[in-house]
């Protein structure tokens, strides 16, 4: 069985094949090199799971070879060999980035075992780069699911200012996954490789918050045994997301706004003053403008906070999206259940987009991870869905009239376009603008719909 492909590179030929030929009978792939030249090429021209080099060579040395490598093969391990080795040489040799020394004359079992634990810290490596894929995948935005023109433009906002310092208020409703957003602009920014650090302001009390948030040094109140590392210390360099911020209490958010300002704090207790490089996201589900002239919450802290505003629309006024989200949400649950669940029929999706989603997202997640648990079939039906949903439904798809994934999207496109028609009094070219599509589609769009005159608009008056 194949061990791994090696690099071995010595200027002494009856050493080089010698080794060569006892590493290729323990399972090696074995490329060989006598020049630092000869090993620059290799590294160019292919890859390896470890190179093995002596420090001594005709045409220049081992650390030559090591420099090489980490540019062009990062992730590659280098061994160093040398007949001469001495305590500056091993220093140099771990500074430079090698995974070992080792001395001529070399023991079998010394360089196996050398071999082995160099291939093993290689594959944590990229088990580590798997898993960072893995929560670029799940916290990235292409996580975030929406062709609405609503959530294509709040797209382009996290691009414009993911990377960037600026404070970022995410508003929006609960269930609308606003901790979702926040993990993508960190995820999406160069502080991606450090923390990511989430505080539920509301499930705090304002004490417990304080210590929670910037830490507290030992006999600072009753049951503070030890000093404690504050949130915002645990976040240096990375991102911090202050979640439901509308419900801090005045002298909390007095507190917030100095850390916000001035990027320092002292623990609860304490007198040293902690400085940190922490990025700030904050997210509520209130309106924050109307807390501030409620005298609710503080305006200076509101102008600081409200940097950057992504709001995040209700899922009831994306209706288009519903069939995607349930799309995924239900690729999401057969990975998770290994169920072979094909999809949704016609009237269950018509019964998912006719109902009013008061818990968003999170309740449409919900919703079908409950479907495809409790399923009995292959297809999702509207028996299949809770009864609320199942009633919702229009009565001619209750009564079994199926229709085409194209049909079902085209009732709430109609839906918005109208609405958009409308509110613009029937201006094409600012319909067009609103919803971030160009003339020629709009006019395509609306003949497809039956859109092309103004049409009357119905309505009630409630008692």
């Amino acid at each position: 069985m194949k061990q791994g492909s090696l690099l071995l590179v010595d200027d002494d030929r009856l050493v080089l094949d010698g080794m060569a030929d006892w590493l290729r009978g323990k399972g090696f792939d074995v490329a060989e090199a006598a020049t630092c030249r000869e090993a620059r090429a290799l590294i160019d021209a292919s890859t390896f799971d470890l190179v093995l080099t002596d420090i001594r060579l005709q045409d220049g040395n081992g650390f030559d070879v090591l420099k090489h490598c980490r540019i062009r093969l990062p992730e590659t391990g280098v061994i160093l060999m040398t007949g001469y080795a001495t305590a500056a040489t091993g220093i140099e040799a771990i500074r430079a980035g090698a995974c070992d020394l080792l001395t001529k004359p070399l023991i079998d079992e010394q360089l196996e075992l050398a071999i082995g634990r160099a291939l093993a810290q290689r594959r944590v490596f990229e088990e580590n780069a798997k898993l960072k894929a893995q929560l670029d995948l799940r916290f990235g935005m292409e996580n975030v699911v929406g062709r609405d023109h609503r959530m294509l433009k709040m797209f382009d906002i996290i691009d414009s200012i993911a990377d960037t310092r600026a404070t970022v208020l995410i508003t929006g409703e609960s269930g609308t996954g606003k901790s979702l957003i926040a993990r993508a602009i960190h995820r999406r920014s160069r502080r991606r490789d450090k923390p990511f650090v989430e505080v539920a302001c509301g499930a705090l009390t304002e004490t417990l918050l304080e210590s929670e948030l910037f830490g507290h040094v030992a006999g600072s109140f009753t049951g503070a045994m030890g000093d404690k590392t504050g949130k915002f210390k645990q976040s240096d360099e990375g991102t911090i997301f202050l979640d439901e911020i509308s419900t801090a209490s005045p002298s909390m958010q007095v507190k917030l706004l100095r850390v916000l300002q001035e990027l320092e704090f002292e623990p609860v207790g304490g007198t040293k003053t902690i400085r940190v490089d922490t990025r700030v996201v904050l997210a509520t589900n209130e309106d924050l403008a109307r807390a501030v002239a409620a005298g609710t919450f503080r305006q200076d802290l509101y102008y600081r906070v409200n940097v950057i505003n992504v709001e995040l629309p209700p899922l009831r006024s994306r209706l288009t999206d519903i069939p995607l989200l349930a799309e995924h949400f239900l690729t999401q649950m057969r990975v998770e259940t290994g169920k072979t669940v094909e999809g949704f029929s016609s009237e269950a999706l018509a019964a998912l987009q006719a109902y009013h989603w008061p818990g968003n997202v999170r309740e449409l997640q919900n919703v079908v991870e409950r479907a495809v648990l409790l399923g009995k079939r292959p297809v999702i039906g509207p028996d299949d869905l809770p009864r609320e949903l199942a009633l919702a439904a229009p009565v001619s798809r209750q009564r079994g009239t199926g229709r085409t994934l194209k049909e079902a999207l085209e009732a709430p496109e109609r839906q918005i376009i109208l609405e958009t028609l409308q509110q613009q009094n029937w201006n094409r070219n600012a319909t067009a603008e609103q919803l971030g599509i160009n003339r020629t589609t709009l006019y395509k769009k609306m003949k497809r719909l039956g859109l092309e005159s103004p049409l009357p608009t119905w309505g009630y008056v409630a008692n």
